[in-house]
């Protein structure tokens, strides 16, 4: 073996005594060592993931199509009856739990003295709701109703019976009321709308399948009488097992077609004047001042 390293050895320095000096030009890769093909950069391989970890990752829900985040395969194309034959026509609604609320209130992004709707959620820019995607309000949710203390007036548009029994116990009021797109939009970005100069919307009634729910004392829907709203809350204390106290709201109610508290629809608000116009057209009274229940009723 020693003799094969000798010899080995020997034959080396003999090819080294025969070759040319190292020149730069001959510092070069031995063939085959690199390719001239497309280079792989570290987004083609996932950020450097292995295979593996690959198939372990988080995956989008089913149907997801990457780069498009709003159009699922379920929303491009017809559904099936059973499955999503409502997809384009489904309602969300952002969930809003009372934990939430009442810390956006210990911070100060909320005044519990005052009226709180669309426009006061929005504008703790803690929330983002777009009509365009049918995103139709908030959903007031029962998470952390054992502990909720404010006698709030809040006015979302759909309520769990366990968080309505939570404000009302603190002395608060709870309305469920609808938005309709064009309504919602002004409601969401207020100053966007009124520095476009356009007219503030009357509220819309609600759609027929939705009318039964806001009729209904028992989710305290606006269109719902206030004599059997009274009878509902006084219910649900007994069933709950708690003293209804007084309600601890001052503030008025807005009226059912209207979007913003103290600014009635058909106005136009201008920021730089600081200054409400109210229409003097006798026609565009008549409109905006007729009633949605009279539109219910007739």
């Amino acid at each position: 073996m020693s003799q094969a390293l000798r010899s080995a050895k020997e034959r080396a320095f003999q090819i080294v005594e025969k070759a040319s000096r190292i020149r730069v030009q001959d510092a070069r890769d031995n063939i085959g060592a690199r390719t001239t093909g497309r280079q792989l950069k570290k987004g083609h391989n996932q950020m450097g993931h292995t295979q593996g970890a690959l198939e372990r990752a988080a995956k989008p829900p089913l149907g997801w199509i990457w780069g498009d985040f709003f159009r699922p395969w379920q929303r491009m194309y017809p559904g099936e009856k059973l499955f999503n034959a409502d997809i384009n026509s489904r309602r969300e609604y952002i969930p809003l739990s009372l934990i939430e609320l009442a810390r956006l209130i210990d911070l100060g992004w909320i005044n519990p003295s005052r009226p709180i709707d669309v426009s006061a959620l929005c504008a703790t820019q803690k929330f983002q709701i777009n009509p365009k995607i049918r995103q139709y309000g908030f959903d007031l949710t029962e998470e952390g109703a054992d502990l909720f203390p404010y006698p709030i007036d809040i006015e979302v548009q759909y309520a769990t019976q366990s968080a309505i029994a939570a404000v009302e116990k603190a002395g608060g009021r709870v309305r469920t009321a609808y938005y309709d797109v064009e309504s919602l939009e002004a409601a969401v970005h207020p100053k966007a709308w009124f520095e476009k100069g356009k007219v503030i919307p009357k509220r819309k009634a609600p759609p027929a399948s939705l009318i039964e729910y806001y009729m209904d004392a028992k989710n305290r829907g606006y269109l719902s009488e206030e004599t059997e709203m009274e009878k509902e809350r006084q219910l649900s204390a007994d069933v709950r097992g708690y003293v209804l106290p007084d309600v601890k709201v001052s503030s008025a109610l807005k009226s059912i077609d209207q979007v913003f508290h103290g600014i009635p629809s058909g106005s136009v608000v201008s920021l730089a004047d600081k200054k409400v116009f109210a229409p003097k057209n006798e026609l565009h009274r008549e409109y905006y001042n007729r009633q949605v229940s009279d539109k219910l009723y007739s």
